[in-house]
């Protein structure tokens, strides 16, 4: 049984010239995988990996025909319900650690808060599984960094940070929203095999948004390609670069190579859409 199922999503806002659809139509399967989701900026990547989260405030609309998650239907849940399984069965991250920590709050006690909201631990296994989350996603002297405040680590650092924060609740799905994007090469290959590990590890599915399809292309299972707030192909990732849609066949032309010799990188021909 698919661990996510989504048919004809739809996210609209209002605007002055009546309601835009930010999100038209999306109808996909996640498993206990890894699933890319790729696009330019405002094809409605993030928006749908908030949707799935029931995180779409008003006056944003969310419909679809189904939106279930491990059997349970996700659309009618009420605010409260929706709390009890954001963090505990399901986490989001979202892309820059420095707009996601509270930075008025010790970096232990922030992980530890989605422990004491979902569960009925004592304050001593809390701090346990909080130092545990941390070991996890590679950081030396968990105990020490859980003492600091965000603004008193790298960007690397608070990066493994939020994912210690969302994984310590061990959740069956988790939507990463361009997790590398504020990290350099060198840091950004450890945050995605931490992710791996997790993946692997714990069974989770994972559906990661990305803008950079080489990274998508190496590390994924399958690819959906959005454009306009509609999939437009899906592809399993070690076939993008035998693409046959216009625009990912645009996409994967518009990537600079280290050994090629065009002088210019060719644009989008939106025409052919």
């Amino acid at each position: 049984m698919s661990l996510l199922s989504v048919e004809n999503l739809r996210v609209t806002f209002p605007s002055d010239q009546g309601p835009v659809e930010v999100v038209r139509g999306l109808s996909f399967e996640l498993g206990r995988e890894r699933l890319g989701i790729v696009g330019e900026s405002g094809s409605g990547k993030s928006m749908t990996g908030r949707a799935v989260m029931g995180l779409i405030a008003s006056p944003g609309q969310v419909t679809a025909d189904k939106l279930a998650f491990d059997g349970t239907d996700l659309r009618d849940m009420s605010e409260s319900a929706l709390r009890k399984l954001r963090g505990a069965r399901m986490s989001m991250i979202l892309q820059d650690p420095k707009f996601s920590l509270n930075p008025v709050i010790r970096i232990g006690a922030q992980i530890e808060e989605a422990m004491a909201v979902h569960g009925a631990l004592t304050r001593s296994q809390r701090c346990a599984r909080m130092l545990d989350a941390l070991d996890a996603v590679r950081i030396d002297d968990p105990a020490r960094v859980a003492r600091l405040y965000p603004h008193e680590v790298s960007g690397g650092m608070g990066q493994r940070v939020m994912i210690a924060m969302m994984v310590v609740m061990e959740p069956a799905l988790m939507i990463a929203d361009e997790p590398t994007s504020a990290l350099d090469v060198s840091v950004r290959g450890q945050v995605l095999d931490i992710l791996d590990d997790l993946v692997k590890r714990r069974g989770m599915g994972l559906m990661l948004i990305s803008h950079d399809l080489n990274m998508v292309a190496r590390w994924c299972d399958r690819i959906l390609v959005m454009y306009q707030g509609a999939i437009v192909e899906e592809i399993a990732a070690g076939q993008l670069y035998a693409a046959t849609h216009p625009y990912t066949r645009g996409l994967v032309a518009s990537l600079p190579r280290i050994d090629e010799s065009r002088d210019r990188l060719p644009v989008l021909d939106r025409t052919a859409l």
